[in-house]
């Protein structure tokens, strides 16, 4: 008789998936703090007006709003799939957050809120007053510590509450040091 491999379970490939949801979690924190390490903040209008042919600059600056808006999108993600894993109720997002200021995993919804604003701000503003580009790029800059604790938090949540842990360990011990290091 041959042996063949069996599919996991729908409930298996579930738990798989938000493996995965976890590893692009510690990727997106390690990507988004390498590009914010390749700034000097904080940034001053007249840089951005000095050096405003700069490619190196911009795409940094690029790399770190669509970093931010990645790791926000997939946490999200990760946390609601989460939720679901756990049979908790989730009808609407509002409902997800809730759920994770009760235990600790977010420090507040409006928190959430105020970097989710930020997000939708990078995707969609594109603004060419330095000033205010400053601003946005300084409040990114500011705010990404939250997401930092967020996914730190959530990792651990998972890992105790699920006994899921991200489906490749490549980025884990960056991400440690990075949540670890902005956690104060």
């Amino acid at each position: 008789m041959i042996a063949t491999q069996s599919t996991p379970s729908l409930f298996e490939q579930q738990r798989q998936h938000l493996a995965s949801l976890l590893e692009a979690v510690q990727r997106c924190v390690y990507f988004l703090d390498a590009a914010d390490h390749s700034i000097s903040w904080p940034l001053l209008a007249e840089t951005l007006e000095e050096h405003k042919k700069d490619t190196a600059l911009f795409g940094s600056l690029a790399a770190i709003n669509e970093r931010f808006a990645k790791l926000q999108d997939t946490l999200g993600g990760a946390m609601r799939h989460a939720m679901d894993l756990s049979s908790e109720p989730a009808v609407t997002f509002l409902n997800v957050l809730a759920f994770y200021e009760k235990i600790g995993v977010i420090q507040s919804a409006t928190d959430w809120q105020t970097c989710r604003s930020a997000r939708n701000l990078a995707a969609h503003s594109y603004e060419t007053d330095y000033l205010l580009v400053a601003e946005h790029f300084n409040g990114l800059h500011a705010i990404r510590l939250q997401l930092y604790r967020t996914a730190g938090e959530f990792l651990n949540y998972c890992k105790a509450q699920l006994h899921i842990e991200p489906a490749n360990l490549d980025f884990t011990a960056e991400f440690a040091a990075i949540v670890g290091e902005n956690s104060a």
